[in-house]
């Protein structure tokens, strides 16, 4: 097997973190790492032998993958340099998914209407949000066609990175001792609060999180699944995407039909009451936890129904990072050979 030389460019953030522990866990295990990252993080330890490196003018050379997890900002002062060394670029930053020729990616989705090749700049695994919906409606069109769907994500603070977990912590503990609250990140109060919209000055908007998991639905979706209707939620928690997600069907099917359809690699069917999927079960897991429920009362007694609500739990940062390396492992064939030697 080829060596390969990976770079994580945001290596010390969270989703930096979480991607080298998923790649330390794939078949890219055996990969020589380097971990970059702003300036003002060099010489942070990204683990036990490994620091965090400064991007140079020279940090992409002889790399085969370089992962970019940082801001938006740092994707796109950076990704050109690492193109024209010859280096693939995956960005989960989703900084590129708007240029021309990029794709955005799920391969636990099987075949998608173009693959990238020798030629595609860059590739964006998709939003871990997009990619849950996107594998339970795949799911449930083959049980039956799906007229309608649509979905309310509830957004933890690790979405928006270490600065908003800090910020909602703080905002926590100065509430409980009646003290102001920071409001840098958001520029609202999040703690014990749902929002649909942040303040004018927040880091974190919103609209830019909803626009992002449409474009990459639709990516994902290539007109064989409905259009979504989605809506945004901040929430006062730090980790875990959660779902409410109403859907019709063309027709009646039967419930088992629906929950079978719904079984399967990647996705956790949660068939008892007290064992309802949540952010914090979801944590650490590889598959999106799934609750199905009949919207029409006594439709379960009837055993079958066209119309349901599904509970849906997901570790955002997890399934960003293992979507990012099963994208890694499908351009291997793009690199047959590793250019560390």
């Amino acid at each position: 097997m080829p060596v390969y030389k990976i770079a994580i460019a945001g290596a010390s953030t969270l989703l930096g973190r979480e991607l080298k522990e998923a790649l330390e866990e794939s078949p890219l295990a055996t990969a020589s790492f380097v971990l970059l990252d702003e300036e003002a993080v060099r010489g942070q330890l990204g683990d036990e032998i490994t620091f965090v490196h400064a991007i140079e003018e020279d940090s992409f050379e002889r790399v085969d993958f370089t992962f970019f997890c940082g801001t938006e900002a740092l994707t796109r002062k950076h990704w050109r340099r690492a193109l024209r060394a010859g280096s693939t670029v995956l960005d989960l930053s989703g900084a590129l998914d708007q240029e021309t020729g990029v794709l955005v990616r799920a391969p636990w989705l099987g075949s998608e209407a173009v693959s990238p090749d020798l030629f595609t700049p860059a590739v964006v695994p998709a939003h871990p949000a997009a990619l849950a919906l996107a594998l339970v409606l795949d799911r449930l069109q083959q049980a039956a066609p799906v007229r309608f769907a649509a979905a309310t994500l509830l957004l933890p603070a690790s979405e928006s990175g270490r600065a908003a977990m800090d910020e909602l912590h703080q905002q926590t503990v100065s509430l409980l001792s009646f003290q102001d609250m920071p409001r840098a990140i958001f520029d609202a109060q999040v703690a014990y609060n749902l929002l649909t919209g942040l303040g004018e000055s927040a880091v974190v908007s919103l609209t830019a999180v909803e626009a992002r998991i449409r474009r990459h639905y639709d990516a994902l979706a290539n007109g064989r699944w409905p259009a979504l209707s989605l809506q945004v939620i901040q929430a006062p928690v730090f980790h875990g995407h959660t779902f409410s997600i109403a859907v019709e069907l063309e027709q009646t099917v039967a419930i088992s039909a629906l929950e079978e359809a719904l079984s399967g690699e990647h996705v956790d069917l949660v068939l008892e009451d007290t064992d309802s999927p949540s952010n914090l079960a979801a944590t650490g897991q590889n598959d999106v936890l799934v609750r199905l429920r009949p919207e029409v009362e006594g439709s379960r007694q009837a055993g079958e129904t066209s119309r349901l609500w599904l509970w849906a739990a997901s570790d955002n940062l997890r399934l960003s990072a293992q979507n990012a390396v099963e994208c890694a492992l499908d351009l291997r064939r793009l690199r047959p050979q590793g250019t560390v030697q």
